[in-house]
């Protein structure tokens, strides 16, 4: 077995065991939506497996970009859990855990937590180039890769600040948020979200990671089809009565001028 490969299954271990470790604190609370909060804390761990085994640390590039992803993993874990505090299972455990029943506290560990730990190796590839292969000295994408990075850091942090604002104004009314980054874009976190995964993804390129760029069109397709827009889009007009006139106007994810609307 190669170096890169025993390597790579290094990092899953860990992932598999860190969440594991989740899950057997959640049978006792029985909120297993806290798996989420761990969703960047995960990166972290594996981008340290990455870094201390591959001795990317020593590299001024690999340090930069450790630094983003710790930035990034405790701004959106930390937002996360201040979200959920206090507040009751998020309704799509809660569904699987009244479908399944009892047997949900066990099944739970494979279709939850591991699985989220995989997609976390998946995902991080482009992690797993960065700690691992010599770059070349810091080249022209890896500024783009920076630049890009900080916007979607930026442009998802906003947006999550707007709609919490905005909550917690309406106190709990059925309304829709229509202004600030959410007048041009439904979810505009989630775009944001996905840019920061590009950009890690061009911070590989430069060390020969093109291969890695099923990573960003994988979280895309997630953001996209799988745990986000889809998903919340599902049910939003009978949740909130104005979201339909929204929708109709407004771009579903990347960021465009409202139809009827003077630019």
């Amino acid at each position: 077995m190669s170096e890169s490969t025993q390597l790579l299954l290094y990092g899953l271990a860990t992932l598999l065991v860190f969440f594991t470790l989740v899950w057997a604190v959640t049978l006792r609370t029985e909120k297993t939506s806290v798996v989420d909060v761990f969703w960047g804390v995960g990166f972290v761990v594996l981008a340290l497996v990455y870094s201390v085994l591959g001795g990317g640390l020593t590299r001024g590039k690999a340090q930069v970009v450790f630094a983003s992803v710790l930035l990034w993993a405790l701004r959106l874990s930390g937002y996360l859990a201040w979200r959920s505090w206090g507040q009751p299972e998020d309704y799509r455990y809660a569904a699987m855990r009244q479908y399944w029943g009892e047997s949900f506290r066990w099944l739970s560990l494979f279709t939850v937590f591991w699985l989220q730990a995989f997609l976390i190796w998946l995902v991080a590839m482009p992690l797993y180039v960065v700690f691992t292969t010599n770059p070349q000295g810091w080249a022209t994408s890896d500024t783009l890769a920076f630049f890009l990075f900080a916007f979607g850091f930026t442009f998802e942090t906003v947006a999550d600040w707007q709609l919490a604002s905005f909550k917690r104004r309406s106190g709990g009314a059925k309304r829709v948020l229509q202004s600030g980054l959410w007048r041009y874009s439904r979810h505009p976190n989630y775009f944001g979200e996905a840019v920061v995964w590009w950009a890690l993804f061009l911070f590989a390129v430069s060390q020969g990671g093109w291969w890695t760029i099923f990573s960003p069109v994988l979280m895309t397709f997630l953001l996209l089809r799988v745990s986000g827009v889809a998903l919340l889009e599902r049910g939003m007009t009978k949740r909130h009565p104005e979201y339909g006139d929204y929708a109709a106007r407004t771009s579903a994810f990347l960021p465009w001028w409202p139809k009827n609307s003077k630019r």
